[in-house]
């Protein structure tokens, strides 16, 4: 591992290419669901047991996937690079590639919490989290997801992880989901950013290499380049 600090801030569209579909792929619809009935709070107060269905499916889905070579990818880059991964997603593809340090802004989906003490989580077994399943308090369980709506508790220390980089990469966001997206704004100044997209690049400023792929491709030729330059100083 080297000394260079890399910080790559990945969204839905890494793991899209795993299978795993994004929410904003089809009209604001979720896998047929709209989303403020599956991913609010006011949704879970008014049906919690369709926003816990609407999980497990999520949750078996997760399961069944498997990372992909952008995946693979940001994990190799741990061969040369101190690498954090601040992802979007709430799947455990990154973790399963092999990335050490991966910080879930929105949660994750294979963790359940209590909705008596948010800080009690526990892991879930399996693709189900039924409506009667406590946590030692006896509270409900429900997903471990930052809902639209609800505060990101993890945000500062994203801001941390970014102000003390030496070098992004932006993979797989549209950098349209705030707060989220607004995590770019704490890295220093001049801090090398490479954005891989397979459309053209959203962010318009000094430093920014635009690498016009889908997440698989771009992020191979990157993370290839990347530690060939650190092997090629050695």
């Amino acid at each position: 591992m080297g000394d260079q600090r890399l910080v790559v801030f990945s969204g839905a569209g890494v793991s899209a290419e795993s299978g795993l579909r994004t929410f904003r792929d089809a009209d604001g619809l979720w896998e047929q669901y709209p989303i403020e009935e599956v991913a609010t709070p006011e949704a879970w107060s008014r049906d919690p047991r369709k926003v816990l269905h609407f999980y497990d499916l999520r949750r078996a889905q997760v399961l069944a996937a498997q990372p992909n070579a952008a995946h693979r990818a940001i994990a190799d880059l741990e061969r040369h690079f101190e690498v954090h991964v601040v992802t979007q997603n709430i799947d455990d593809l990154h973790e399963r590639a092999g990335s050490t340090r991966v910080l879930h802004l929105h949660g994750e989906i294979l963790l359940a919490r209590s909705t008596a003490d948010p800080s009690l989580v526990i892991p879930v077994n399996g693709p189900s989290l039924p409506w009667g399943a406590r946590c030692p308090l006896g509270s409900q369980l429900r997903p471990h997801i930052v809902w639209f709506g609800e505060e990101v508790p993890l945000l500062p220390e994203a801001a941390r992880l970014m102000s003390r980089a030496d070098r992004c990469i932006v993979v797989g966001t549209s950098l349209q989901v705030y707060p989220a997206a607004g995590l770019l704004r704490a890295l220093p100044p001049g801090t090398p950013i490479h954005v891989v997209d397979p459309n053209p690049v959203a962010v318009q400023q000094p430093g920014v290499e635009g690498i016009q792929a889908p997440a698989t491709v771009g992020m191979r030729t990157l993370a290839d380049r990347l530690c060939g330059s650190i092997n090629g100083r050695r």
